[in-house]
């Protein structure tokens, strides 16, 4: 199938192997609205094994709205993550935002080629994106086939704007990497959730709903049996609590980042800014929920995962669980993973719960 990045075939731009095979070890690359994280695994018998990793802070405005404004401090940020990461890896697998993709199940014969069906999906792609073709990158897999007729495939079409893989594979090539693989981070928190199912606690984990809480970003993704059904971004994030304590204690950005999880702040913090703010994660949480109910099939679901770079917030976890009434837990993809000596574990167990989109990367190696 598709197996080049990029790869220009006539007027389109292949999201190349967005549903690639199996490979070798991949670098996973996640650059965030205000960090880029680098995760190299390796995978055995015994399970997977972190290699190396590495985070860097992104300068502000790198990152507007999820896209790329300056290639050339994104790249700059991941050549120091690299260094620092100490690994050797030279090809990197990256994602794009799920508001950045479109996707859409459509149905053809399943007695054509691959080939064919790759020339029939291009001929007919204007139908299913509301952009120029000549300014799309996309990819494209078989899934499952129609119930109770053989005859037809489902088939998946993914899609998204040139200039957006583009800026990314840019600032990755700037840190002389070699982009192979580009993903949507939704797939990828799917494939992580692999490491962390068993974490979960009750006998039914049928539908479970994943928080990822970053700086400005928070990312509703709710599978079932293990398999992505719907993603919801809202504008919400961590960066609003360090603007209260910046405003509250005239602090700078970094003294109030540092500050949030740590015991530098006046005893009114807590009662002040902490608690209001997690009454707030779990308004949005409820909300974003309400949207998902009202939108599918599901009026529940039977446990939530906390991700991101908000979700070790000091007492968050409890407060959601009691609230929302239902088991919750704080994602680390690493626990049941060996380490390599080179990795420092303490940052990556503070750091894991950020992580997942970039675990989900680094193991397109091997799923």
């Amino acid at each position: 199938m598709l197996s080049q990045v990029l790869d220009f075939q006539g007027d389109f731009v292949v999201l190349a192997n967005l549903f690639g095979k199996k490979g070798k070890a991949l670098l996973g690359v996640d650059i965030s609205s205000t960090s880029v994280k680098v995760l190299e695994l390796s995978r055995s018998d015994s399970g997977y094994r972190v290699e190396a990793y590495a985070a860097e802070t992104l300068p502000a405005g790198a990152i507007v709205e999820q896209n790329i404004h300056n290639d050339e401090e994104v790249g700059e940020a991941i050549k120091r993550a690299l260094t620092k990461s100490r690994s050797g890896a030279k090809r990197a697998a990256l994602a794009v935002a799920g508001s950045s993709v479109i996707t859409k199940i459509i149905q053809m014969s399943a007695n054509l080629s691959e080939a064919e069906m790759d020339l029939q999906i291009r001929a007919e792609a204007d139908q299913y994106i509301p952009y120029p073709l000549e300014e799309v990158s996309l990819d494209w897999e078989v899934q499952q086939g129609l119930a109770g007729n053989d005859e037809i495939a489902q088939v998946l079409l993914a899609a998204c704007r040139s200039d957006t893989v583009e800026r990314r594979k840019d600032a990755v090539e700037y840190a002389d990497l070699e982009a192979v693989v580009v993903d949507i981070e939704a797939y990828c928190t799917e494939r992580a959730f692999e490491l962390i199912r068993d974490h979960l606690e009750g006998d039914t984990n049928e539908a479970v709903a994943i928080i990822d809480i970053g700086a400005t970003m928070t990312t509703l993704s709710v599978l079932h049996n293990g398999v992505s059904i719907y993603t919801r971004e809202q504008l919400f994030g961590g960066r609003q609590l360090v603007d209260d304590i910046m405003r509250r204690y005239s602090m700078s950005e970094p003294e109030a980042a540092a500050a949030r999880d740590g015991d530098g702040l006046p005893s009114d913090y807590e009662e002040e800014l902490l608690e209001p703010f997690r009454n707030a994660v779990v308004q949005q949480i409820s909300r974003s929920l309400q949207f998902f109910f009202s939108s599918s099939q599901f009026n529940e679901v039977d446990c939530l995962v906390l991700a991101g770079g908000t979700a070790s917030l000091t007492g968050l976890v409890e407060k959601v669980q009691d609230d929302m009434g239902l088991p919750t837990l704080v994602a680390n993809p690493f626990r049941d993973m060996a380490v390599s000596s080179r990795v420092n574990v303490k940052l990556l167990s503070n750091d894991a719960p950020s992580l997942l989109v970039a675990c989900g990367l680094a193991m397109r190696g091997f799923n």
